[in-house]
């Protein structure tokens, strides 16, 4: 296999860039650039040179040899200056090295994976670390990334592989001396089968809390929909005009609201209009509308009592009621069917310290950390719900015994999928573990 290289730090000007490099030639690399392999883990300072034994840069080299290494494999990291001219002659040094070629994307990460030092939920976690912009998503990953995901998945899986071994012992050893392998199968499944609903009606706070919980603001034309949307964002976000039907496209902000990601989206006034292009920012309006998982209906208080029914027919029963330009008219406290109602004025910010209250305590009901480590993916969801109603298959089988057997077998499979563990050698170490067969 190729050893291969590539810079590990975002390109462009930085006080320091690392260079990693992973592969059989790895330390030979290292040698040809710093003269001698330093002490393993430990950063050395080193002068790098290249072919013609031009001084390259100055910097910091650190040998991880396998199988302790991030890849599994023998790693270099190289620790050099973050200018342009430096990481590319420290590369074009590297590339014509007998062995050595630069990495795809997501190789270095694909080989800790081949090489057993991640699961697929934590390759999935480390991808989201990465791209974590809120607090939430930091510690979703974070989480996902020790394993906590994929403990709990590898426990179900075991649950399932140790009553489909006891099955499967009663089908092949029937004439030997075998506990009731039946009845203690069916005793493990429905044990777990409540954990793995509880997991799956848990697993939308967690895909909301790694993708933003998706908020529509929606409302007749000049009710302030952008204006609220400027004075949550706290910036110029959308354009505010006293003209009707200004916003004819959806306009989407991403917040970090208590550290919860948000996709707020300021929609097209909801009217009969005959103009094509507002007809059609409209219809995206409500489409939006209807797929979002929280939604705001700012009204014009200057309207009230006689409230916008489309509105309200489009923002749903859940939604928070907003009823704008409180400066200018003040509204009795309105009963809307037990809504949440707020009067402020987004041109003011009168009024918004108790809506963003609520709003943010929406927004944590719709995602955020659960106690145990969630389904933070429609992959494993899907796989999850694909095992359970494996599992309830299994339970509600009558007759044949092979054909039970099958449904656990599909059970493990489909957990295993979720880490990448899908191995039918364990069926046989469970079953000469468990049963004394041949004594």
């Amino acid at each position: 296999m190729s050893t291969i290289f590539a810079p590990a730090t975002a390109p462009g000007p930085a006080g320091v860039a690392v260079v990693r490099i992973s592969g059989t030639e790895a330390g030979t690399a290292l040698a040809s650039l710093a003269g001698t392999l330093p002490e393993p883990r430990k950063a050395v300072l080193r002068t790098f040179r290249g072919p013609a034994g031009e001084v390259l840069d100055e910097g910091l080299a650190l040998w991880f040899p396998r199988p302790n290494s991030f890849t599994g494999e023998d790693v270099v990291e190289l620790h050099v200056h973050g200018g342009r001219a430096t990481m590319r002659a420290v590369l074009d040094a590297l590339r014509p090295m007998p062995g050595l070629r630069p990495a795809e994307p997501g190789e270095f990460t694909r080989r800790a994976f081949e090489n057993g030092k991640l699961e697929l939920t934590q390759v999935e976690a480390l991808a989201d670390l990465v791209q974590a912009e809120t607090e939430g998503q930091r510690r979703q990953a974070a989480r996902q990334l020790e394993g906590g995901l994929g403990t709990r998945l590898e426990a179900w899986r075991s649950e399932v592989l140790k009553a489909l071994a006891h099955v499967e012992a009663a089908i092949d050893f029937a004439e030997d001396e075998v506990p009731d392998a039946a009845a203690g199968a069916v005793a493990r499944v429905q044990r777990l089968v409540p954990q793995l609903d509880a997991a799956l009606g848990a697993s939308p706070r967690a895909e909301r809390l790694r993708a933003g919980v998706h908020v529509a603001i929606v409302g007749p034309p000049n009710a302030g929909k952008s204006s609220l949307l400027n004075a949550i964002a706290g910036r110029e976000a959308a354009i505010v005009s006293a003209t009707a039907g200004t916003t004819r496209d959806v306009v989407e902000v991403h917040l970090d609201l208590d550290g919860m990601p948000v996709v707020l989206a300021d929609t097209a006034g909801l009217r009969e209009s005959l103009d094509e292009i507002e007809g059609e920012g409209i219809r995206r309006a409500l489409v939006r509308a209807e797929a979002a998982d929280l939604r705001i209906a700012v009204l014009d208080a200057a309207d009230w009592p006689n409230l916008d029914t489309r509105t309200l027919a489009a923002a749903g029963p859940d939604a928070l009621i907003v009823f704008n330009k409180a400066d200018i008219r003040y509204v009795p406290e309105p009963a809307l069917c037990g809504r949440d109602t707020f009067q402020l004025s987004a041109q003011t910010g009168a009024g918004m310290d108790r809506f963003m209250g609520a709003l943010t305590a929406r927004v944590r009901d719709q995602a955020g950390l659960t106690e145990e480590p969630g389904l933070t993916r429609a992959r494993h969801r899907e796989a999850v719900a694909e095992s359970a109603a494996h599992l309830g298959r299994f339970l509600e089988g009558q007759g044949d015994v092979a054909l039970r057997a099958e449904d656990l077998r599909l059970a493990v499979r489909a957990l295993g999928r979720v880490t990448g563990r899908v191995d039918v050698e364990e069926l046989l170490d469970v079953i000469f573990r468990d049963f004394c067969i041949g004594k």
